[in-house]
């Protein structure tokens, strides 16, 4: 059995629901409701295991060179922490990137909605160009259960002004988008 997660029942409107294989968590929006809600669902199965939590919802482009499309992300940074030296990225106990064990992109994850220049541009120097508000929290607390994880995103916009507005607009298409990526992936 495997797990799909997303942040919001927005993200899953598309997908049918029941799909056979699958269980399915919708675990709220930002680092702690992501850690918690997969943190409850893995603790609840310790004893039959997922064998694959598959992840799927939108991200905004941080990088001109990341076209509109779906994503498998590698690695997770945190944009949104620093270390008590001040070093962005940095945080003071969890590691730097966590990694899927996937070939993809870095996707850059914090609490914010990110819809400006400014915060587009650090995200960039951190090497994010893909950024969130949950997978580095999911595929941390993966890791501390054992279980391989994939994370598929979406490009819902660029992460510039006005992207909540356009976020709203798209969630639908988007959802779309990754209902007929997991048919093909997993063949359902």
């Amino acid at each position: 059995m495997k797990l799909l997660v997303a942040a919001l029942a927005s993200e899953l409107q598309a997908f049918p629901a029941e799909l056979p294989g699958f269980d399915r968590l919708v675990t709220g929006p930002g680092k702690l409701m992501a850690a918690v809600g997969l943190t409850r669902a893995l603790d609840a199965h310790l004893t039959d295991q997922y064998e694959e939590i598959v992840v799927v919802g939108t991200a905004g482009a941080v990088s001109d060179d990341v076209e509109s499309g779906i994503y498998d992300v590698a690695a997770a940074i945190q944009h949104d922490v620093q270390d008590l030296d001040g070093v962005l990225g940095q945080h003071v106990s969890l590691p730097t990137r966590v990694e899927t064990g996937r070939v993809g992109v870095t996707i850059a994850t914090g609490d914010i909605f990110v819809d400006d220049a400014d915060a587009t541009a650090r995200i960039r120097s951190l090497g994010g160009v893909l950024v969130d508000m949950e997978t580095f929290a999911l595929v941390w607390v993966a890791q501390q259960f054992g279980v391989p994880i994939r994370v598929l995103r979406v490009v819902s916009d660029r992460a510039q002004d006005g992207a909540t507005q356009v976020w709203d607009e798209v969630v639908a298409a988007c959802s779309a988008q990754l209902w007929a990526h997991v048919q093909r992936e997993y063949d359902v």
